[in-house]
């Protein structure tokens, strides 16, 4: 007799991505299902990192990370957004943002602690929250616009909330937080003394006037809030799996107890090549949102011109699109086996980001972080598809 696996990680079946990745593939499909440019990031960071596997070191760095990255992140953050800690104690460096929100549940979480999440949700969020004993309370977020309801919010919240999961810009809807949502947020975390771990990968890919408000720096939120970076996002070098986090000493060195038990550290010559990166001038910044804006501009009026309704993107690499407006009846999800396999086109549904009920079917994910030939063959896909029907 076989012994039965972990029972909260066999419950989960394989990730929508990994599902619609293998469907693309087989089909031969341009695949828009799955958040990761199809180029590489900067050069001269990249050169950095070679010349650090070449020239050494290449042992364990500290546990905390090189301390060229952590000044780094550091400096970043007060930069950015005025945030200042110590380099030396407010900063962890981690193999990627999924093992930093695995740190920092793991730190702050007991069994049978209340964690609120707000829906669509990443993935990883509901596993991660569920092995380390954690009771998910869910506010769900509607599209096309993805309001943050107050009655929703205030609901989640009871005297065992330990801590809310925030993501900012948010994975798959696009959305960036309004000040408005982020101090109501913030009302209510102080109100019941709860952490925030903030999930903020895509803080440097905001478009038009929108900004990006770390909610660690609202009133109140300094030392109760731990945020969560990538230079994979950054800097379009998702395979590096370079994350940090960025908080109050107190925290960072609970977090840093996690840590130290989970991959204990990450490559040296990884670290320090974004060390570099995070120093570059504000010309690249602006030019990586410029980009990506630019990016969502030709596939939403792409898809628009098919016929599609989008819902609001103002940040990160995904747009939304109302399989509904044009004509389409079925779920979310028949609608993106029927693109991929048919259309060469593959797309993620909405609703695989929903753990509670009440969610819309009818709106699906696209990735836009692609180069402008590929959008270019996939809008002509889809609109050849969508002609002949």
């Amino acid at each position: 007799m076989v012994k039965q696996a972990n029972k909260v990680l066999s419950a989960f079946g394989t990730t929508i991505f990994e599902v619609m990745s293998k469907l693309a593939i087989e089909h031969k499909a341009i695949n828009l299902g799955q958040g990761f440019p199809d180029e590489d990031g900067p050069e001269d960071v990249r050169a950095m990192a070679a010349k650090g596997l070449t020239e050494g070191p290449n042992q364990y760095p500290p546990m905390m990370g090189t301390m060229e990255l952590r000044q780094a992140v550091t400096d970043a953050n007060h930069r950015f957004y005025g945030i200042a800690v110590q380099p030396e104690s407010g900063v962890l460096i981690t193999s990627g943002a999924t093992e930093a929100l695995a740190d920092c549940l793991m730190a702050f979480i007991n069994p049978g602690d209340e964690v609120v999440l707000l829906e669509p949700l990443y993935d990883c969020y509901l596993p991660l929250v569920l092995r380390a004993g954690g009771i998910p309370k869910f506010v769900r977020l509607d599209p096309p616009h993805w309001d943050l309801e107050e009655e929703r919010l205030r609901a989640a919240f009871s005297e065992k909330t330990k801590l809310v999961l925030l993501n900012n810009p948010m994975n798959p809807t696009g959305k960036v937080f309004t000040i408005e949502e982020l101090e109501l947020l913030s009302e209510v975390i102080q109100e019941y003394d709860a952490y925030a771990v903030c999930d903020e990968v895509y803080e440097h890919i905001v478009f038009g006037l929108n900004s990006h408000i770390p909610l660690a720096t609202l009133p109140g939120m300094g030392d109760r809030t731990a945020r969560i970076g990538s230079a994979g996002k950054t800097f379009s070098l998702t395979g590096w799996k370079v994350g940090y986090i960025t908080g109050a000493d107190e925290l960072i060195a609970r977090i840093a107890k996690a840590h130290q038990f989970l991959t204990f550290t990450t490559p040296p010559a990884l670290q320090n090549a974004v060390a570099f990166g995070l120093n570059k001038d504000d010309f690249f910044y602006e030019n990586l949102k410029d980009s990506m804006q630019g990016k969502r501009d030709y596939f939403r009026n792409g898809l628009r011109e098919i016929g599609f309704e989008t819902a609001d993107c103002d940040g990160t690499y995904f747009l939304n699109a109302d399989i509904q407006s044009i004509g389409f009846q079925g779920s979310d999800v028949d609608f993106c086996r029927l693109i991929t396999t048919e259309a060469g086109v593959a797309a993620v549904p909405v609703s695989a980001f929903y753990a509670s009920e009440g969610a819309k079917t009818n709106f699906v994910r696209f990735c836009f972080c692609k180069r402008e030939e590929v959008l270019k063959e996939a809008i002509t896909r889809l609109d050849d598809f969508f002609k002949s029907k």
